[in-house]
């Protein structure tokens, strides 16, 4: 396999890399990766995949990212390049078909009615192959790209299964092989499209982990320099900063709250806070040293508008309860609070998110307080009890920048928006409402 060097741009086959120990042939640039000696072919990629990547999920060095995202990013592009072989499976339907055509010939001449065996085995021969291209489509390893291209592999097998069948049908004059043909190549296609509209509801899971897609980017950063917009793991400070007196005594008209350090640090670190003039802290108190003094701002703004941002977890849509209900946060004061996502719900009405599924996610949904779960359709309770989850870092930085800044725009007047459903009064907690988001992105 030739790989390109990222640094010159010359081309070195796999001769040319083992004779230079690893380095280009050129400029001796070092490879980071060799596909070569990769057992899984699904995750074997060359030095260009991998700086493409970091290209893309940084909109060209313009946004910062966090490894969680990485890791979502690198695991869909390897799931979509290995998707895109599977056409492969054209040629063995046709070579294996011929064959079994073949031994049909044969045992036919043992029986007096050939037609017969030959419907047969073109019925129990299709069956396997829609069978298995269904069954493929519900592996876990699959992402949204991959069913689709397996539900189109549905649809191209029923059009097969028409062609072939009626005008072997009629060639031969044989009336039930024409049903038979009609019955399987529709079954086969109407498969495909019910698949290809089904929600992505089930659990999908990563052809690598964090552990490898960490490994790979400090590998890739000792040969080719920092990663400036790779964001490192947030710290807490535990000194207070100093804030001059005259700021600390204005206050944000607007306060994006997250569920973990991780998506306030990214939003801060894309200047979410500057363009929006509004304050970013996460439920835990990130960033630590300026919380105290953020937070008694807030509480002094009577038109306070709030935004919730988590995961699709317990914890996630707990998020808002907590905002509402803690002494901590926002008790027994007049705060309009907007949940913008990421809720069940959401997921529900769409097809492209990265569903994953957890034992001890089921559990916590299992322990979710009256309040919270009333909140929740019997839709959303079902799939969060399944233990079912997606996490906000498995939108790229660009598509998740774009939900926030939408996500606010939409609360301008929530009362006349109707992509924004007012679901709680608040009146037992003291006043104040809170509104939730129809879609996400």
């Amino acid at each position: 396999m030739g790989m390109k060097c990222v640094q010159c741009n010359t081309d070195n086959n796999l001769r040319d890399r083992t004779r230079n120990s690893g380095r280009c042939k050129k400029c001796l640039h070092p490879f980071v990766f060799e596909p070569n000696r990769v057992a899984d072919y699904k995750i074997a990629f060359t030095d260009p995949f991998f700086k493409k990547a970091i290209e893309d999920i940084s909109s060209q060095n313009m946004l910062f990212f966090t490894p969680k995202q990485f890791l979502h990013f690198i695991d869909r592009n390897l799931k979509k390049r290995a998707s895109t072989n599977k056409v492969l499976w054209i040629y063995a339907y046709l070579i294996i078909g011929f064959f079994v055509a073949f031994s049909g010939m044969m045992i036919s001449f043992s029986f007096p009615d050939f037609k017969l065996v030959f419907l047969i085995l073109f019925i129990f021969y299709n069956i396997f192959w829609i069978w298995l291209l269904f069954e493929t489509s519900k592996y876990p390893h699959n992402n949204i790209f991959g069913k689709k291209i397996i539900s189109k592999d549905l649809q191209t097998l029923g059009v097969i299964i028409l062609v072939t069948g009626i005008l072997l049908s009629l060639i031969n004059n044989f009336f039930l092989g024409y049903i038979a043909a009609i019955a399987l190549g529709l079954f086969s296609y109407w498969l495909g499209v019910s698949q290809k509209n089904r929600p992505q509801i089930t659990g999908e899971i990563f052809l690598v982990n964090q552990a490898q897609s960490n490994k790979w980017l400090r590998d890739w950063q000792r040969v080719n320099g920092t990663l400036e917009k790779l964001l490192p793991a947030p710290r807490q400070e535990a000194l207070s900063a100093s804030i001059d007196p005259e700021v600390s005594t204005y206050s944000f008209d607007r306060a994006i709250i997250c569920d973990s350090d991780e998506t306030a640090q990214f939003l801060i670190a894309n200047n979410v806070h500057f363009e929006n003039n509004c304050a970013i802290l996460s439920i835990s108190g990130y960033p630590q040293s300026i919380f105290d003094t953020v937070i008694a701002m807030l509480r002094r703004n009577a038109d306070l508008k709030v935004y919730a941002l988590h995961d699709a977890n317990p914890a996630g849509v707990s998020l808002v309860h907590q905002l509402r209900t803690s002494p901590n946060w926002f008790a027994n004061q007049a705060v309009t609070i907007f949940d913008l996502g990421i809720s069940p719900r959401q997921i529900l009405e769409t097809r492209d998110m990265f569903v994953q599924q957890s034992q001890t996610m089921a559990q916590s949904a299992r322990q979710l307080p009256d309040a919270v779960r009333q909140g929740l359709t019997a839709e959303e309770l079902a799939w969060l009890n399944a233990g079912n989850f997606v996490e906000l870092e498995s939108f790229t930085p660009q598509r998740l920048l774009r939900v926030v800044n939408y996500g606010l725009a939409q609360s301008g007047d929530p009362q006349s928006n109707e992509g924004l459903i007012l679901v709680d009064n608040s009146v037992g907690y003291g006043g104040g409402y809170v509104f939730v988001s129809d879609s996400f992105g």
